[in-house]
């Protein structure tokens, strides 16, 4: 069931994604993070009042629920080219830092009080961050940028849902680029479904060291987010950042497909906080690539491809799990007189050589990636970049801009060196 829901949601994300992202360059960003919030918090209530209605709003709210790329539009237009990097990084280590206080409280709260409370305070929360948004965070987009007011006519080419998708087939940067999130992130997200689990399961973790290991992981992210990551962005470029976090996330894949020690798993998620700096990084390079007037277009292809990963990323995982007889169900484990856990224990005996197939596929995925990722150019022509977007994307973003019809066919950017 989870496996299904994560496949609708992530599909229409896909396919939603550039198009929030687009129609937010036109209307602003304000009104479009106030909607995409709001759909990522609607299904909370639903899980006490109707399980079915929550996985039917769940999978439905992926067309809204794409708030990254509202936000990262959000940071471009507020901050100077030089301190984007830095301001994504702050964005993802506050999402982080979520993830790791959050898991923590709900648990607490619904040993203590009840799954009821949990339910209750997540949804509160939700709507104090729409007052939140209502009140405090101002319109980013300035007045002369949004030629189009509420109520303006769309064209359907501003609406056409793919219209992004063969814009990122005609720009050979923006290609490139998407071409290494998506071989990046599959395995991620396939990791994040399955991944504690498979400490319990297969590495014998305990409840409480499970939830050791997300906060350690969380807090070493949001370092590696913030001062680690300005730090390589002012030494050896945007570029090289990106090559060194894919490379950190294939050591880390590696590590886990190949340990069979507890010791080993926190080993490879110390590396796996380093390799977070990798999504920041590409934000920043799609930023650059971007004109102001398209920082939402660009920004909702990268969250939409993040969203097929997530669609994609969780069956293949089971899938390659499948394959090699390792089962990862939530059953009792029962305490072997040598220490750890029976289930463990079997299943290491079962897979002493790779006890994490999927992951070692998901380490040769992200090779692919930094393959790719060598031929994005580090400075691209900014002026030929400028009239490429524009021409390519008059329309879109401006309805009532003239466009001669042949311009449409130009890719966005032109750059010898790819």
């Amino acid at each position: 069931m989870n496996g299904l829901i994560q496949g609708v949601k992530g599909l229409l994300s896909f396919l939603s994604a550039p198009l929030i992202g687009a129609l937010s360059d036109v209307w602003g960003r304000k009104s479009f993070l106030l909607l995409t919030v709001f759909f990522t918090c609607a299904p909370i209530p639903l899980m006490k009042i109707s399980p079915w209605w929550y996985f039917a709003v769940i999978s439905v709210s992926g067309v809204f629920a794409v708030t990254f790329s509202v936000v990262f539009a959000y940071v471009a237009d507020i901050t100077q080219e030089h301190e984007r990097s830095m301001a994504y990084g702050l964005v993802s280590a506050t999402f982080a830092a979520s993830l790791v206080t959050s898991p923590a409280i709900g648990a607490y709260l619904g040993r203590v009080y009840g799954d009821s409370l949990v339910v209750v305070l997540a949804t509160a929360i939700a709507l104090l961050d729409i007052c939140f948004i209502l009140v405090a965070v101002p319109e980013s987009l300035p007045e002369k940028m949004r030629p189009a007011s509420w109520g303006a006519p769309i064209s359907w080419e501003q609406a056409d849902p793919f219209a992004s998708l063969k814009k990122v087939g005609q720009d050979s940067i923006v290609l490139l680029i998407c071409i290494t999130v998506f071989l990046s992130y599959l395995p991620e997200a396939g990791q994040y479904s399955s991944f504690f689990l498979y400490l319990r399961q297969i590495m014998g973790f305990s409840s409480e060291s499970v939830a050791a290991f997300i906060a350690v992981l969380g807090i070493l992210s949001i370092i590696a987010q913030t001062i680690v990551l300005s730090l390589l962005m002012r030494s050896i470029g945007n570029k090289n950042t990106i090559l060194l976090g894919l490379g950190f996330q294939i050591l880390q894949l590696a590590w886990y497909g190949f340990g069979s020690e507890p010791w080993m798993m926190w080993a490879a998620g110390a590396v796996a906080a380093m390799s977070s700096i990798t999504f920041p990084a590409v934000s920043a390079l799609v930023s650059r690539t971007a004109d102001a007037d398209q920082q939402g277009v660009v920004q909702g292809m990268i969250t939409g491809i993040r969203g097929l990963c997530n669609g994609l990323g969780p069956a293949l995982y089971g899938f390659i799990f499948y394959i090699f007889h390792v089962e990862l169900n939530e059953l009792p484990m029962p305490e072997s007189p040598s220490g750890g856990s029976v289930v463990a224990q079997y299943h290491l005996q079962q897979n002493s050589i790779i006890p994490g197939p999927p992951f070692l596929f998901g380490a040769c995925s992200v090779l692919l990636a930094l393959l790719v990722a060598l031929f994005i150019p580090e400075h691209t022509n900014l002026n030929v970049r400028s009239s490429n977007w524009k021409k390519h994307c008059g329309s879109h973003g401006h309805p009532h801009s003239p466009q001669a019809p042949g311009e449409a066919k130009e890719p966005l950017l032109q750059d010898t060196n790819v």
